[in-house]
């Protein structure tokens, strides 16, 4: 599922910039591209400033649109949701449009950030006059359309909330600032039990197996409760936001299970040709041209069952709710690696400082009384920095057996080493799910060319 929100920059470009290529959210910056200007903020800023002082008519007051992506937790990889970026970009703004694009992993669901110059590089026009001539709106519709498509390409599930407005979208209440609040706490159990539910009786069900309690009456205008062990009071389930009220969290199961079973809107464009049409009937020739392109289409099917080892064609939708199950359970993977690697990696660093301003410390220690304090604010900063390494390393591991650097550098390199592994049975795997919903989808529409095909026949026979 990715849900989108847009909204204008009139003075704050280059903070923004600066925050969308954070490099604790980028994963060092490896989650950061451009289109025709720069990774670097204030340069990306002064090569928009460039283009709208070029091209610009000097009239228009909005810099730039901020673009907000955002999946479901645990349905894509940072990787997969870089390229869906990419791909919504491209879709959007062709080369028409200076862009940076960065994908954000920091969150407990992955996310896109897209800033873009609102002054094309070649006329001037701005972006909502080339998307729509001026209204707004459809400028927001035309961007969550092209991402629903995308989603729906890339086996992603879709968010179908048409009557919810802009202001009330999953994006603008999941981004509240509240770290690891109870607030987020619920809300990601939440997220992880309903991906696994098959009902929403089997949602409550797995809600009180998991320590959760759980107020359910239909009856009550406030009809949904919830309540973590630590918890004094429950949490109504409206407080958390309109996406885990009853009605959405049925919708979202719904959603998951349709997706699990490859029964999403989304329909691969096979070129199997309905020969049944008046047209194909008229022109024998262009029937004829039509079974062979079929047959051509069938092969490629034959193709696909053979390489994927499906032998008949019953075989064809367990195989691919198989390659589904697999590919989610290696997201989970991914995105748990991508966590530890991060978190392994905090601590390195932290290592690093606290081993670098020990010996400060050290000295401080070894003064007499009387020269402590001014030796401390002589050296406050690097004090201060050495107790906040301390505290993470203390966080780290509360039994105070930090290991040495190098292991930890070891340990971080063969978790980078299975994230590879990984990622790459990931791109197998999704390539998998592609190739066999494409070929359910060619037998399907197949069947259904014969059915007409015979019924018409039966039509003829009894006229005749």
């Amino acid at each position: 599922m990715a849900t989108t929100s847009v909204h204008s920059i009139y003075v704050t470009q280059a903070q923004a910039l600066e925050y969308i290529v954070n490099p604790e959210k980028t994963e060092d910056g490896t989650l950061v591209q451009n289109f025709a200007c720069s990774n670097d903020p204030v340069i990306a800023a002064e090569m928009f400033d460039a283009v709208r002082n070029e091209k610009g008519t000097g009239r228009g007051i909005i810099l730039a649109r901020h673009i907000h992506q955002n999946f479901a937790p645990g349905e894509t990889t940072p990787e997969e949701a870089m390229q869906i970026g990419l791909e919504l970009c491209q879709k959007l703004f062709g080369n028409e449009y200076q862009f940076v694009i960065a994908t954000h992993t920091d969150k407990q669901h992955i996310h896109n950030h897209i800033i873009v110059n609102n002054v094309n590089l070649e006329n001037g026009r701005t972006l909502n006059y080339l998307a729509d001539r001026g209204k707004q709106n459809l400028l927001y519709q035309k961007i969550r359309d092209t991402s629903d498509m995308l989603c729906r390409e890339h086996q992603l599930s879709v968010v179908e909330n048409p009557e919810l407005g802009k202001k009330q979208r999953w994006y603008e209440w999941s981004q509240e600032k509240q770290g690891l609040s109870w607030k987020s706490k619920l809300r990601y159990e939440l997220d992880c039990l309903i991906m696994r539910s098959d009902s929403f009786e089997d949602f409550l069900d797995k809600c009180r197996a998991n320590n959760i309690e759980v107020d359910y009456n239909p009856n009550r205008k406030i009809d949904l409760k919830f309540r973590m062990p630590e918890q004094q009071k429950f949490a109504r389930a409206k407080t958390l936001g309109w996406y885990y009220e009853t009605s959405q969290i049925k919708k979202r199961i719904e959603n998951y299970l349709r997706h699990k079973e490859l029964s999403l809107a989304y329909r691969p464009r096979t070129k199997i040709i309905d020969t049944s049409a008046e047209l194909f009937q008229e022109a024998k020739g262009l029937e004829q041209w039509a079974d062979i392109r079929n047959m051509q289409e069938a092969s490629r099917v034959i193709d696909i069952l053979t390489q994927y080892q499906i032998e008949s064609t019953k075989e064809v939708k367990p195989a691919a709710i198989s390659a589904s199950m697999h590919r989610a359970k290696l997201v989970e993977e991914l995105n748990h690696l991508q966590k530890d690697i991060a978190s392994i990696s905090e601590t390195i660093e932290a290592l690093r400082v606290f081993q670098k301003y020990r010996p400060i410390m050290q000295q401080m220690k070894n003064l007499p009384d009387r020269k402590k304090k001014g030796f401390a604010e002589k050296f406050s900063n690097e004090l201060e920095k050495y107790r906040e390494a301390g505290t993470k390393l203390k966080a780290a591991y509360p039994d105070g057996k930090v290991p040495s650097e190098e292991n930890l550098i070891k340990k971080r390199n063969e978790m980078i080493q299975q994230r590879d592994k990984s990622n790459s049975e990931y791109k197998a795997v999704n390539s998998e799910l592609k190739d066999i919903d494409y070929a359910r989808q060619a037998i399907d529409d197949y069947l259904k060319t014969q059915d007409v095909s015979q019924e018409q026949k039966r039509k003829k026979g009894d006229l005749e």
